[in-house]
């Protein structure tokens, strides 16, 4: 759908909303401020490729596309008086319904654009913050995309008058009601208080939650990634659940936990969330801090990539970014290449090789969340890298009346060995730390499982 430097491109197809988009391609990065900078990691096309298929997320179609050459940003616009009107008249000929920038605009600039072009105006952050309030569903999620969206506005209260009132007008509107949209500053800022408020309560219940969870002490796993990676499909499979799963970025926002068994019959806990992009917006990561607090409590994090994709290392880059900015970097990770059934087989052994070499992960293993290659590898990667609840050889010795002690251990252990006597049942186990805890008046004896050897 990208187009070649302030050239168009546009298709047939109709839909309820359609827009077209902008991108900037900046010819000099000397002295590059922050939002410039969003361009260093990809070209320009790559960029606006990747704002076509969140426009397509939010519902809207693209019906042209243009890429403006400029050696700085244009202060007042952003991209120049000139080509301003050259937008204004491509959206009046395709009867656009907004014009969509791939970037994110100023209070001043959006207002400029808006005033010159006589059409609603768009930038990234207000794209991804539609696409979150139409994908929230829980209470808490709808704080948290509430909040962002009301500190993406307040600034821009002036001067937007009775556009400030409307009311799911289309994308970019939704969200909100039409009382937290007025132009009365005070009021919006008490609801921002209010919303504040209420995480606050959020966050309590989850650390509650959380503790509830850890007084038993089983290992966590998060799955982090860029938005699109396959992260839900790959939760689904691995833990029988029913996540939304869908070609769509931000297909899902509210964090889902779930049991995850492998193979020594140790249990984790697993936890998916919202996947991240290039330019998420910072208002979205102080409003889900207390969401994704899951990737920074977790015991390891399983770093979801889509092996085929093109701008695979600028995708993990961005990751690894946002975790630094969470206060997880340290935290080991299994760098999951995923979407392995898309591409030839000697090619993903050339990217798994040159992956593992990069080093920086604790494993790099190859699968397919959709039909399941690699996923052997993968819980074995789990389990040999794993910092929490380490596995002890054990002994247990049970009375006949203790049956349902046995069958817990049965179910959560690996059993080795077992010897009935008059008196009752003994059992030698491999069994984790968080079974451990639970039947230590029914042990014997312990020792620890001696590391597998490692391959060479």
């Amino acid at each position: 759908m990208t187009a070649p430097n302030n050239r168009w491109s546009h298709d047939n197809r109709t839909t309820n909303e359609t827009c077209v988009l902008v991108g900037l391609d900046l010819r000099s990065r000397k002295g590059a401020s922050a939002s410039e900078a969003l361009l260093e990691s990809y070209t320009a096309q790559d960029s606006l490729a990747e704002l076509a298929e969140l426009a397509d997320s939010a519902g809207a179609e693209v019906v042209g596309t243009m890429i403006q050459a400029r050696d700085h940003l244009d202060p007042a616009t952003l991209i120049g008086k000139g080509k301003v009107e050259e937008v204004k008249g491509w959206a009046a000929q395709q009867d656009a319904d907004f014009v969509l920038f791939d970037q994110s605009l100023s209070p001043s600039q959006q207002r400029n654009l808006e005033k010159a072009l006589e059409c609603r105006v768009l930038d990234r952050t207000q794209l991804i913050l539609d696409i979150f309030a139409r994908h929230a569903r829980t209470r808490e999620g709808k704080l948290q995309v509430e909040l962002a969206q009301l500190n993406y506005l307040l600034p821009r209260l002036s001067g937007r008058g009775v556009q400030m009132s409307r009311l799911g007008g289309g994308i970019g509107t939704r969200g909100p009601g039409e009382t937290q949209l007025e132009t009365d500053r005070r009021r919006i800022g008490q609801r921002i208080d209010k919303l504040k408020e209420n995480l606050k309560k959020v966050r309590s219940t989850r650390d509650l939650q959380r503790k509830k969870r850890t007084a038993v002490p089983l290992a966590t796993l998060a799955l982090a990634g860029y938005t699109n990676a396959g992260k839900s499909t790959l939760f689904n499979a691995l833990t029988d659940s029913h996540v939304l799963a869908e070609k769509r970025m931000f297909a899902t926002l509210d964090p889902t936990i779930r049991v995850l068994e492998l193979p020594s019959k140790r249990h984790v806990l697993m936890s998916d969330t919202v996947g991240f992009i290039r330019g998420l917006p910072t208002t979205l990561v102080q409003a889900f801090r207390a969401t994704l607090e899951e990737v920074t409590e977790a015991s390891m994090i399983l770093h979801v990539v889509d092996i085929g994709s093109p701008g695979r290392r600028e995708q993990m880059r961005e990751v690894d970014t946002l975790l630094k900015e969470l206060e997880a970097a340290e935290t080991p990770q299994i760098l999951v290449l995923n979407k392995a059934d898309l591409i030839g087989g000697p090619e993903a052994r050339a990217i798994l090789a040159a992956e593992r070499g990069a080093g920086g992960r604790a494993e790099v293993v190859v699968i397919s969340a959709a039909t399941g290659q690699g996923f052997d590898d993968l819980r074995q990667a789990i389990e040999k890298c794993l910092p929490a609840d380490p596995l002890r050889q054990v002994t247990y010795r049970f009375g006949h009346d203790q049956g349902e002690r046995l069958n817990f251990l049965y179910t959560h252990a690996r059993i080795l060995e077992r010897e009935d006597e008059p008196t009752g049942v003994v059992v030698t186990a491999e069994a984790p730390e968080s079974v451990r805890v639970l039947l230590t008046e029914y042990e014997t004896s312990e020792a620890s499982i001696p590391p597998a050897p490692q391959s060479v």
